[in-house]
């Protein structure tokens, strides 16, 4: 089962849907109304997903490309990091059903990673190298709808690491999309990064100054 997103111009319900093997490219999710509660919706699309059934094993070859992890290491808050390379994200090559389960796979493990009374995680989108065969919004809008339907309050901050002007765009259509998530973005440097969220041990390889 797949979380599919049409984008639309109203504001979006969100109802499982099956998942098949050949997911159609250009609807990612079935924006429709859903009667059941809170708790039943999340609790069906769980099941449907089969979120229990994800494990390192099974979103191995698209986690092989490198394109997002959860770090090792919490920042200086305390937070559980999830990274995106998004330079590494290709929907033209990648399944995107495969990217889903990923997407939902390293949310599931960050969220083991939280520290008693810590109920937040911290997501940076690293924004080098992007360029025009990376841009994804039908994806992007997936990966904040479901911390909006499915796991609420549980995204802390979004960092969009050294977004380049082609970004822009991308980000003016997908902010009316976002809804109260546009809040939690903040546009910064690597040197933000460096140096407002993680101590020099902890900070993730690929923002060291021997790296960039």
């Amino acid at each position: 089962m797949a979380i599919r997103t049409c984008l639309n111009l109203g504001r979006p319900q969100i109802a499982p849907v099956t998942l098949t093997k050949s997911p159609s490219r250009n609807c990612k999710f079935s924006v429709q109304s859903c009667s059941l509660s809170s708790n039943q919706s999340h609790k069906k699309w769980r099941e449907e997903f089969k979120v229990s059934e994800l494990s390192e094993e099974s979103v191995k070859s698209m986690a092989d490309t490198g394109k997002a992890y959860v770090h090792d290491s919490l920042d200086v808050y305390g937070k559980p990091v999830l990274i995106v390379a998004a330079s590494k994200h290709l929907p033209a090559v990648h399944d995107p059903v495969e990217d889903e389960k990923l997407c939902v796979f390293l949310i599931e493990k960050a969220l083991r990673k939280l520290a008693a009374g810590k109920e937040q995680i911290l997501g940076i989108i690293d924004l080098r190298g992007f360029s025009t065969r990376n841009a994804d919004l039908k994806f992007l809008t997936f990966l904040f709808d479901v911390f909006y339907y499915y796991y609420p309050k549980r995204l802390g901050q979004v960092l969009f690491v050294e977004a380049p002007f082609i970004f822009k765009p991308i980000w003016q259509a997908a902010k009316p999309l976002l809804r109260s998530y546009t809040s939690l973005v903040r546009f910064c440097s690597v040197e933000t990064v460096r140096k407002e969220y993680f101590t020099e041990e902890t900070l993730p390889a690929n923002f060291r100054e021997e790296t960039l």
